[in-house]
């Protein structure tokens, strides 16, 4: 998938129907079924979210254009004036342009992904507003698994530590706790995660469909208590 990043409210990002195909999706049902095109939605954004930081707050202004072989789709984020009668969209020009509340998306895509009703809309963005922050990683071998557990085995504030099984692959999804580390250790933390694993360009939702869940709790202190440290 190609991002780019147009300006502080608005992304565009382009998919081929090949991308997301390997996503799992079929491209007549994206057009016909409204939950698989939602997923295909919140699968893509956070992508966008995790390379460019491109928090979902509010409502979203989105544009969807149907090329030759893929979709290109423009996501601007949106904000509710003072008077709460119109949506305030910026314009890549740096301009303001009101909407009455009345014609703000109540779908998803547009007409492009079937219907979508405000309060769906909203309750999606709810569950999509995480506190915490969170990395997806891979790793070349399980031996490197096994010593970051024991590496990580006094380490608290991570509450979240799921590994996954994909693709002939391990991934592990890591959450930080932002009200026990600050922004400077989670970062620390991070690159240390790094010299055992690398940075994968998938989605938990990915994972989450397709992936194989091998330990969903306590995932260092199970593989610490099974696979002594490689000294």
């Amino acid at each position: 998938m190609e991002i780019e990043r147009i300006n502080e409210n608005t992304v565009k990002f382009y998919i081929s129907y090949i991308d997301i195909e390997d996503r799992g999706f079929e491209r007549e049902e994206i057009w016909y079924n409204r939950e698989r095109s939602e997923q295909l939605f919140w699968q893509m954004m956070d992508e966008v979210n995790y390379k460019e930081e491109f928090n979902v707050e509010g409502p979203l202004w989105i544009q969807v254009q149907a090329l030759e072989k893929g979709l290109e789709i423009i996501v601007t984020k949106a904000q509710v004036s003072k008077n709460g009668e119109n949506i305030e969209l910026h314009t890549e020009d740096g301009h303001t342009v009101d909407l009455p509340v009345d014609k703000k998306i109540e779908n998803m895509l547009e007409d492009k992904f079937g219907a979508k009703q405000e309060e769906d809309t909203e309750e999606m963005e709810d569950d999509h507003m995480e506190d915490n922050l969170w990395i997806i990683v891979n790793f070349d071998d399980f031996e490197d698994v096994i010593q970051l557990s024991h590496y990580f085995q006094d380490m608290t504030g991570i509450t979240e530590e799921i590994l996954y099984f994909y693709k002939n692959k391990y991934y592990l999804y890591l959450e930080f706790s932002q009200d026990v580390l600050d922004d400077n250790i989670q970062e620390d933390l991070i690159s240390q995660v790094f010299e055992f694993a690398n940075d994968a360009d998938i989605t938990i939702h990915m994972l989450e469909e397709y992936g194989k869940k091998v330990l969903e709790e306590n995932t260092f202190a199970e593989i610490r208590e099974h696979f002594p440290a490689n000294i």
